[in-house]
């Protein structure tokens, strides 16, 4: 008697749980179509437009986010170093690279969702481009790590995995021509663990 109801409540638990699943999955594996990528920077232009595809915006309104105008910035990501490991909390990283093409840009280590990492009071946990110091040739060297170094350096907290997060603010590379010889620093291991 309840055999009928029993398994058509059953389906419609698999149908509506197995789509809103997808659906999440979806949504956590980018942030929408037209990904731009840059060495192991990755930026979504597209994703700041009105004219965005349906994840792009579902993304960004899951996230509670607002995005850039085209015209007013970009955030790039990285979550592996130059030879495609994972960025993780226990190894110390060299961002080496000349400023890219920005009125401002910022810096910091992030958490998968985005959200920047919690570092110690006191201790630096992000840089910009005013702030940096750079060589004779203009170039920067910024250290992510847990433990202090000279020059430029960002406290990194052994919190596991993490993602880079730079935004350029007022650049050319917003729109798809500013993309023509675009360059962005690189990020090399220095050391894991007591290395």
């Amino acid at each position: 008697m309840f055999r009928v109801p029993l398994l058509v409540a059953l389906a419609l638990a698999i149908a509506f749980g197995g789509g809103i699943g997808v659906t999440l999955s979806a949504l956590n594996a980018s942030a929408g179509m037209g990904a731009v990528r840059v060495g192991v920077w990755s930026a979504f232009p597209e994703a700041q437009l009105a004219s965005a595809d349906p994840y792009a915006k579902s993304h960004r309104a899951r996230a509670g986010r607002l995005l850039y105008g085209s015209a007013e910035g970009l955030t790039f990501t990285a979550r592996t170093d130059d030879s495609g490991q994972r960025l993780t909390g226990t190894c110390s990283y060299r961002i080496r690279g000349a400023s890219p093409p920005a009125r401002l840009w910022t810096l910091y280590a992030a958490d998968a969702g985005g959200l920047p990492l919690q570092t110690p009071a006191g201790l630096p946990g992000a840089i910009n481009s005013l702030t940096v110091l750079r060589d004779g040739d203009g170039l920067f060297d910024i250290t992510i790590s847990p433990t202090a170094q000279p020059m430029n350096w960002i406290a990194l907290a052994d919190t596991g995995g993490f993602q880079l997060v730079m935004t350029l603010f007022d650049t050319p590379a917003s729109g798809n021509s500013g993309l023509i010889g675009f360059e962005m620093p690189s990020v090399a291991a220095i050391g894991c663990g007591d290395e």
